[in-house]
């Protein structure tokens, strides 16, 4: 009886991450809009954060716990379903196209975020110093991607849509409630249900938590890709992947140190190798975008596949070890 409840409530967990950070985005961008700032920045800059916005909540609550494990393979196991699950899928709808900016710039700077991750890590401590330096990479990303943005700027759109400053403000606190709530409890009924299961931190992290915080990202994904919008589908994934390693372990790491040694099971051996695999999937995923320029419905299913092989390998890993 205790582990349904304990599933009901991850569920709710969940649900109220996702809404949370719909409130928070739409209140903000609302804010945003009223005070003249362009709808090209509210993009890049609020719509962005917003969609990792489960991620952030779920790691910094692990962090915070102790939960070094989750709290890192979280962003890991969020990545790999972003990349290979997320454009699999969309990519097996409708082929997609994907452009020479993405590939010159932003996909770039998601792979070299990973090779990032993996040396801070090599040591087995994420420390505040190292988490520090994500963080401003991430402001530097940000700072050269509103720069080009704003060269090729589209004229701003009117949005119909007048939210009070009253609505702003219940959008805005009602957001990061649900999301500060959404975290809580996705972290304490996640950890539970894994130790009735034998499942380790890691494990859930990289399954569990992974895909149930990347539930905004393949939403909005698919109803791009299915609109014939590729750059949106690919530019939510790429960015998000950016946002994953730089904003939330920076973040994290900046609130409480990870140090993945301290629970003694091995959890920073599991990390490198899933931030190796990350690394290798990145580097495929780019290969198959090069080699036709664009991603093709086999593509996309054998993305897929590559997917599902992680997820029987790291269950092996999980018990093999245990």
């Amino acid at each position: 009886m205790k582990i349904i409840l304990e599933i009901i409530l991850l569920a709710v967990g969940f649900v109220c991450l996702i809404k949370g950070a719909d409130f928070f985005v739409d209140g903000a961008s609302a804010l945003a809009k009223k005070m003249k700032i362009p709808s090209l920045i509210i993009g890049l800059t609020i719509v962005a954060m917003g969609t990792s916005a489960p991620e952030l909540a779920v790691s910094i609550s692990s962090a915070a716990k102790g939960s070094n494990a989750m709290a890192v393979s979280n962003v890991i196991g969020s990545n790999l379903f972003n990349l290979l699950m997320v454009l699999g899928i969309c990519a097996a709808i409708m082929p997609i196209v994907v452009t020479k900016e993405v590939l010159r710039r932003d996909y770039p700077v998601s792979i070299a975020a990973s090779v990032l991750f993996i040396l801070f890590i090599l040591d087995g401590v994420l420390s505040r110093t190292e988490a520090a330096v994500l963080f401003l990479c991430l402001i530097a990303y940000m700072i050269v991607t509103i720069i080009n943005a704003k060269k090729n700027k589209i004229a701003d759109e009117e949005n119909d849509q007048s939210f009070s400053p009253i609505k702003c403000a219940f959008f805005l606190i009602g957001g990061i409630l649900a999301i500060v709530l959404g975290g809580n409890l996705v972290v304490d009924n996640a950890k539970a249900i894994a130790i009735a299961a034998g499942m380790s931190e890691t494990l859930v992290g990289l399954t569990i938590c992974a895909v149930g915080t990347s539930l905004p990202e393949l939403v909005t994904s698919m109803t791009a890709s299915k609109k014939g919008e590729n750059d949106m589908a690919v530019g939510n994934v790429v960015g998000s992947n950016i946002f994953n390693i730089f904003c939330i372990l920076g973040i994290s790491g900046i609130i409480s140190p990870i140090d993945l040694k301290a629970s003694g099971d091995g959890s920073e051996v599991s990390a490198l190798m899933d931030g190796a695999i990350l690394f290798a999937v990145s580097i495929i995923a780019l290969i198959l975008c090069i080699k036709g320029k664009k991603l093709s419905r086999s593509d996309g299913i054998l993305m897929s596949l590559i997917y599902l092989a992680y997820m029987a390998f790291i269950v092996a890993r999980n018990y093999i070890t245990l």
